[in-house]
């Protein structure tokens, strides 16, 4: 029998189906809201859902703004409407992803991207899986990072390509911090993305917008519909952003550890080597460069890795994967550095480009294997490096800074290493830290990681917080652990996305990375919304080294990561169109440069080149086309309340749960 209580259920059921306007519509999915919602963030889904275009728009909120949360109305209220084919299309933590598509299929479902419920997955799975992709009528399709998609229109842009072919007559709401960085072709990129016939030909758009003359403010009018742009300064009336402390630690290597950085300094720039396969030399370079800066152990180990593989040159045994693929793990190293370089040895193919004359020189061979013999027996020598040393101190000033501030001891160590990263364990767990620090990275297979998984599982055991993804729960469960137990979290870039720590208030970068954009993400773990305390940030320089203080002052003082309320804006991130380029750039100054004469010399040109970059006219073009100016933008952010509670049968719990977040007027 259907009572009283089912029949007003069942009626309340049927009006939330019911498609209605503006607020009214938004205010649905407020009920069940479990996050703090500001104005912001409400005024975007609802510019989504008036929004005039049928197949999509752009929130392109500043970096720290809360798009995932704007992204999440739109996504609730979808879900109370029964509109339930939703897919979420994003860099990393998938749901959706070759081993659960097999898994899902073995189960009996053959098509895997069909079910009742909403769908995780990345990028690239989702281009590999177009064809499948397509066959779904999707209600809503997500994209965030949605600026990786900014050459989408180019028939060279597999990616892009596939995923505009997949998701070509879905509403798309785009997530992107970064609509605009060098070239007004990037907005065409991402409107194409929406909709083919939005600006209609690449030729018609430069002619009209981008060409001597072109129409910004026409082109500002034509956006307007589809992108939506909140800036930091403008919420600061209700979000109070904390402010970043930089400290910096100066320590000397020891002339042993000094001597071994100067030889292998002079071996990576030896022309001719068998270490080196020729069309990998730029990404092994790279590689062991940063390795050079971050441990003697991470040395250790990738001179070894070397000296084995040429071992096996000699007896002629092949290699089963690259030596880009040996010295680090490929999730570590940046897409664009993989796309350039080729992931196999020439030396071990038919095309091999061994020095000289092409034939494999036993004698030179010979002669090369027992130098790396020399810089592994030198490495062993260095038990302890001397900015491990520092780190102690680094941690107890953090720790002390954390105290007079009322925060809790947590430090967030990053490394571009994983032997570094588990040299450091160690080393503090001997040094005062035993049982109190736990690693983070991106396979998470260690026993002690496994041991922590278990635990959360048996707590979470019914409470539907359990995702059935191992890699996600398991992520999610170190978090915690690092929350309520462990006191430092040693992470390699894995954690510099995706991952909020807004509860940890001390950022050592213990490797410090020459692409400002992926120091911003680290920072951004713990500096965002949500951070109650001041973020300290803690940085290692070696007085004996001109070239790694100089790429400290360009990042410091130059894009400004390490103080202030905002640290580096988006304009500024933003005037380097790629990280891995401006990180190529740094790379050859270490491998060209030998005198501190030279350094001083090649880093006053790339800074110069900085300055006019970043004062670049593009600059002032991002503010007239992306920026709010034509209205207040205060007045803009205030949500009727009224609006909200003329909805029939609103609780009085919700208004004042929308009277705590939205500004009156």
């Amino acid at each position: 029998m259907t009572t009283p209580y089912h029949a007003k259920y069942f009626a309340h059921d049927l009006t939330i189906q019911k498609p209605l306007d503006g607020v009214e519509r938004l205010s649905r999915s407020l009920f069940d809201a479990c996050v703090d919602l500001n104005p912001h963030q409400i005024d975007a889904a609802l510019f989504a859902f008036r929004s005039p275009l049928s197949k999509g728009v752009i929130l392109a909120d500043e970096v720290g703004l809360g798009k995932t949360i704007e992204a999440g109305l739109l996504l609730c209220q979808y879900w109370a409407e029964r509109k339930r084919n939703i897919i979420i299309v994003c860099p990393a933590s998938v749901v959706i992803d070759a081993r659960a598509y097999r898994l899902e299929k073995k189960n009996g479902n053959i098509t895997p991207f069909d079910q009742n419920c909403v769908i995780i997955t990345s990028l690239h799975y989702a281009a590999r899986m177009k064809e499948e992709l397509r066959l779904t009528k999707w209600d809503l399709v997500v994209i965030d990072e949605a600026h990786k998609l900014r050459n989408a229109y180019r028939p060279s842009n597999k990616m892009g390509q596939g995923l505009r072919w997949a998701f070509e007559d879905c509403f798309k709401v785009l997530l992107t911090a970064t609509p605009l960085q060098n070239s007004l072709l990037e907005l065409y990129g991402l409107s194409t993305f929406i909709d083919d016939y939005m600006f209609g030909d690449i030729s018609s758009f430069r002619s009209q917008f981008v060409n001597s003359g072109g129409d910004l403010p026409g082109l500002r009018d034509r956006m307007a519909p589809f992108c939506k742009r909140t800036l930091r300064k403008d919420v600061l009336e209700y979000i109070q952003y904390t402010e970043r402390k930089p400290i910096a630690f100066r320590f000397r290597s020891t002339d042993e550890e000094q001597r071994l950085y100067d030889a292998v300094t002079e071996f990576l720039k030896r022309e001719e080597t068998y270490s080196f396969p020729s069309q990998q030399r730029q990404l092994i370079t790279l590689i062991m460069r940063k390795l050079l800066a971050s441990s003697s152990q991470a040395l250790l180990g990738t001179l070894q890795t070397m000296r084995k593989r040429l071992l096996d040159l000699k007896e002629g045994i092949e290699a089963e994967r690259s030596l880009a693929e040996e010295l680090i793990d490929l999730e570590e190293i940046e897409d664009d550095l993989l796309e350039e370089d080729e992931l196999y040895d020439p030396l071990l193919s038919e095309d091999a480009e061994a020095p000289d004359d092409g034939k494999l020189d036993l004698e030179k061979l010979a002669e090369e294997i027992t130098e790396l013999d020399k810089y592994i027996t030198w490495a062993e020598s260095i038990r302890v490096d001397s900015k491990s040393k520092t780190l102690l101190k680094g941690l107890e000033t953090g720790f002390a800074e954390m105290q007079k501030m009322g925060a809790r001891r947590r430090a967030l160590i990053f490394t571009e290493s994983r032997r570094t990263q588990d040299y450091l364990k160690s080393f503090l767990e001997a040094n005062g830290y035993a049982n109190k620090v736990i690693a983070f990275n991106g396979t998470n297979t260690a026993q002690e990681t496994r041991a922590i998984y278990d635990s959360w599982l048996d707590k979470n055991q019914g409470t539907g917080r359990i995702s059935g993804s191992r890699p996600i729960d398991v992520r999610t469960a170190l978090v915690e652990h690092f929350r309520d137990n462990a006191q430092i979290m040693i992470a390699t870039e894995a954690a510099a996305e995706g991952v909020n720590l807004q509860f940890c208030s001390l950022i050592v970068n213990y490797d410090l990375p020459w692409n400002p954009q992926r120091i911003e993400q680290r920072i951004g773990r713990c500096h965002r919304y949500g951070q109650k305390h001041d973020v300290v940030v803690v940085n290692f320089l070696n007085e004996r080294n001109a070239a790694d203080q100089r790429v400290y002052e360009l990042l410091e003082h130059k894009f400004n990561l390490f103080n202030g309320v905002f640290g580096a804006s988006d304009a500024v991130l933003g005037s380097i169109e790629s990280g891995v380029d401006f990180e190529k750039r740094i790379l050859g100054i270490y491998q060209s440069c030998r005198t501190t004469e030279e350094i001083e010399k090649a880093f006053a040109a790339l800074q110069a080149e900085l300055e006019e970059q970043i004062n670049t006219k593009m600059e002032k073009t991002k503010q007239l086309l992306l920026d709010n100016f034509d209205e207040d933008v205060h007045t803009r952010l205030k949500v009727q309340l009224d609006d909200a509670h003329r909805q029939n049968g609103m609780p009085r719990m919700l208004g004042r749960k929308i009277k705590g977040y939205i500004m009156e007027v």
